[in-house]
C-alpha cells in the first residue's frame, strides 16, 4: 500500500524518484581544427556571404594549415609592386575643376525649381556626373569625395564646415555654388592624394 501524508497527497519524495524521460542530445558544432569540418565551415560562411567571392575547393589530403593558406590565396587581391612615389605625376588643379563643376551645375539646374523629392535623387546624379567629369582630368592616385547640397531659401543663415586631416602640399578641395531664387546648390569636391 502507498503511504500518504496529511491531506491524502503523495509525498514529494516519490515525485523526485520517478525517472525523467531521456531528452534528445544536441548535435555538437564541428570544430574548426578538424580537417573535414574546417572545409565545411568555410563553405557555409561563403554561402552566407553577400559579397561576390571566388572560392577554390582546397585538396583534403593537405593539413589544416595548408587549407587556410589555399583559401586565403584564392581571395587575395591583385598586388602591385610599390613605386615609392611620394608625389603625384600631375598636381590637382582646383581652378580647372572649379570651372568644370560650375558648368555642370549651370547646365543641370537651369530650369529646376525647389522640390525635396526631386533633389534627393538629383543630388546623387549630380555627384556621379561631377565625379566622372573630375576623373577625366586624369589625376593619378587621387581619390575624390563629392558632396552636393541643396538648401532652400527661406531667409535663414547657414554655415557649412568640413574638417579633414590631409597633406597640405598635395590634397585640395573645391567649393562651387549655384544660386537661384528658390534654392542654393553647393558642390564640394575633395581631392586626396594616396601615396
Amino acid at each position: 500500500m502507498e503511504k500518504r501524508g496529511r491531506g491524502g497527497k503523495s509525498s514529494p519524495i516519490q515525485h523526485l524518484s520517478q525517472p525523467t524521460p531521456p531528452q534528445p542530445r544536441k548535435e555538437r558544432r564541428p570544430s574548426m581544427f578538424e580537417r573535414e569540418a574546417y572545409a565545411q565551415i568555410l563553405r557555409e560562411r561563403l554561402r552566407e556571404s553577400v559579397h561576390d567571392v571566388q572560392y577554390i575547393e582546397p585538396p583534403f589530403a593537405d593539413s589544416v594549415a595548408d587549407l587556410g593558406k589555399e583559401w586565403r590565396g584564392a581571395l587575395a587581391k591583385f598586388k602591385l609592386a610599390s613605386s615609392y612615389r611620394m608625389q603625384p605625376l600631375k598636381k590637382f588643379q582646383a581652378h580647372s575643376v572649379e570651372t568644370k563643376v560650375q558648368q555642370i551645375l549651370k547646365e543641370s539646374l537651369k530650369d529646376v525649381k525647389y522640390d525635396d523629392k526631386v533633389f534627393s535623387h538629383l543630388s546623387l546624379e549630380l555627384a556621379d556626373h561631377i565625379l566622372s567629369a573630375v576623373k577625366e582630368f586624369g589625376y593619378h592616385r587621387y581619390k575624390f569625395i563629392i558632396k552636393v547640397l541643396f538648401i532652400q531659401k527661406t531667409g535663414q543663415a547657414i554655415t557649412i564646415a568640413s574638417r579633414w586631416i590631409w597633406d597640405v602640399a598635395w590634397d585640395s578641395w573645391v567649393a562651387v555654388k549655384h544660386e537661384t531664387e528658390t534654392y542654393v546648390a553647393l558642390a564640394l569636391v575633395f581631392a586626396l592624394y594616396c601615396e
